[in-house]
């Protein structure tokens, strides 16, 4: 099969799914373009920030994206090109654009609220309670995984003791570019320049982080980079979303679209021939397709994590309902077009039916820096501007989910109106404690290493979208609006990541039997999977009750 191919119908086919499903679905529950929207209503400076389109789609597009639609398509090729090509358009047209663009619009409907929060006003406290803890949870992982990737891509050193000058210098790059986004961030707070002027800054600071980072690596094992990733996570989520968040978001925007227009243009120059196969089995070392291929593709197809950038971060920012679509539906689309272009370009360097060596992000960045070489641009170069711009998706993730995991746990906590806080409940909804609390538990976790976090990950993220399509089904039904659209990918979704626990929590018993049982290690990934698992039943059970009795509220659906 020709990579050119695959990817010109993948783009075909999702920019008639914006215009035609995403407009259906707008168009169905209502856009009120007059409307003012938290942003203005809510305005604080530090999280209610009314945006521009662009930066709202920037700050959606890079925390949504991360390392998911490059690590999810190039472990998932295992199976065979063809299932997650498959996956990959089904799952982001009909699952996770529909719920991303849901849950941004709840959100603004409902005054910037979080999943949690609408949760409590159209299920109730307890549901609200139980979905909190899930999301917690749940970011320990997201957190765990993507820090433990980065470490392993800014690692300065080979397994056999030589200098590794692409992830030293994409890790120079990174640590040059939180800064270049505290600069940047403080130009637009004080200067309140136009777009265009803005645009032009953005790129020459752009240009320079890299020139910088290239020219200066940073050479320390991955132990160091994981310390300065985690380090990274609590600043970024204590500061001012305007002095960093938005700024890092715009500025990635620009790598992250020159990668997916550079991995295009390579693929259209290159035309290479896939060298996986279509189809590889139903079951490929040990695991079945279903339900591995449909939790480890998660971000390019459908991903819970996303419900909690759109109403968590995204909806505060909304300057107009009209920006909603391309901000919640086309930001999806545009992500499943990246894992659809990152799973060409990793079958395209196959070597006899399998994947080179290495983590998804060395694997993408070989691969696609081989294309820029056609350029004239030196290998060494293109392949650290490629790692610098998946390490960036990975650094706007972890950064919203250490965030978000702060908001959770606080929500969680907070006292309902009118009862009295307690010490040790203050102490606990701190924001610094409770954003270290986070972090040394997410710290645990990352001992175990991506490889072994992934799949509970993955099967995490793809259960948190089950519960989320879920409630906003209820959201949708009381305020009097159509739903159905949304019961088969729950239903779906809600199958497949709970079979994928069972799976999970049985390799587990399977090492404590062997005797490979480590406790800080296994033993809490046990405990998570087997709450993630209850507290999931819980959550769908309330809400299923709810979505099945509820009846229209008049007084609700007027005001939305």
């Amino acid at each position: 099969m020709n990579g050119l191919t695959l990817v010109g119908i993948a783009m075909v086919v999702l920019l008639l799914a914006y215009l035609l499903y995403g407009r259906w679905l707008a168009k169905t529950w209502g856009i009120d373009e007059t409307a003012r929207t938290p942003a203005y209503r809510f305005e604080d400076g530090q999280d209610y920030v009314p945006a521009s389109k662009f930066t709202v789609f920037s700050h959606q597009f890079n925390s949504i994206a991360g390392a998911g639609p490059v690590t999810g398509p190039i472990i998932a090729a295992m199976f065979g090109w063809l299932p997650a090509f498959l996956w990959l358009l089904i799952g982001g047209i009909f699952f996770g654009a529909v719920q991303d663009f849901t849950a941004l619009y709840a959100s603004v409907k409902n005054d910037g609220k979080s999943m949690g929060l609408i949760i409590e006003r159209y299920i109730g406290k307890t549901g609200k309670k139980l979905f909190l803890l899930f999301c917690w949870l749940f970011t320990l992982l997201v957190i765990a995984a993507f820090a433990d990737i980065l470490a392993g891509t800014f690692n300065g050193f080979t397994k056999d003791g030589g200098q590794n000058v692409p992830g030293a210098a994409a890790a120079s790059i990174s640590v040059i570019y939180i800064f270049a986004a505290l600069i940047f961030g403080l130009f637009l707070k004080f200067s309140k320049t136009g777009e265009f002027v803005k645009f032009i800054v953005g790129v020459i600071l752009v240009v320079a982080m890299l020139w910088l980072g290239i020219a200066n690596p940073l050479y320390y094992d991955g132990q160091t980079w994981r310390l300065v990733v985690f380090g990274y996570c609590f600043v970024a989520s204590v500061l001012p979303m305007w002095l960093l968040k938005h700024p890092r978001d715009y500025l990635s925007v620009f790598l992250l679209l020159g990668m997916i227009f550079g991995g295009a243009i390579g693929i259209i120059v290159a035309n290479p021939e896939i060298q996986m196969p279509m189809f590889a089995g139903w079951t490929v070392k040990n695991q079945p397709l279903f339900p591995i291929l449909f939790i480890t593709i998660a971000c390019g197809a459908v991903s819970g994590f996303h419900s909690l950038v759109s109403s968590g971060t995204s909806s505060k920012s909304i300057a107009n309902e009209r920006d909603m679509l391309s901000v919640g539906y086309g930001a999806m689309l545009v992500e499943t077009l990246l894992g659809v272009v990152a799973l060409v370009i990793a079958c395209s360097a196959a070597q006899g039916g399998g994947l080179p060596t290495g983590t998804p992000f060395q694997i993408f960045g070989n691969a696609v820096g081989g294309f820029f070489t056609m350029f004239g641009l030196p290998a060494h170069i293109s392949t650290c501007v490629i790692m610098m711009c998946v390490s960036a998706l990975a650094m706007t993730t972890i950064d919203a989910v250490t965030r978000i995991g702060r908001m959770s746990l606080q929500e969680f906590f907070a006292p309902a109106e009118g009862e009295s806080q307690s010490f040790i409940v203050k102490i606990i909804t701190n924001t610094y404690v409770s954003t270290i609390i986070t972090l040394a538990l997410a710290y645990a976790l990352c001992l175990a290493g991506y490889a072994s976090i992934w799949p509970l990950f993955g099967a995490a993220n793809q259960l948190l979208s089950a519960l989320v399509l879920t409630a906003l089904a209820v959201f949708l039904r009381v305020t009097g609006r159509k739903g159905w659209m949304l019961y088969v990918p729950m239903t779906f979704m809600f199958v497949v990541t709970m079979s994928a626990l069972i799976i999970s929590v049985y390799n587990i018993f399977m090492k404590l039997s062997a005797g490979t049982f480590v406790m800080m290690v296994d033993g809490l990934q046990l405990v998570i999977a087997l709450a993630l698992m209850t507290l999931a039943v819980l959550v769908v059970f309330n809400c299923w009750k709810e979505l099945f009795t509820a009846k229209v509220n008049k007084n609700i659906a007027a005001a939305h």
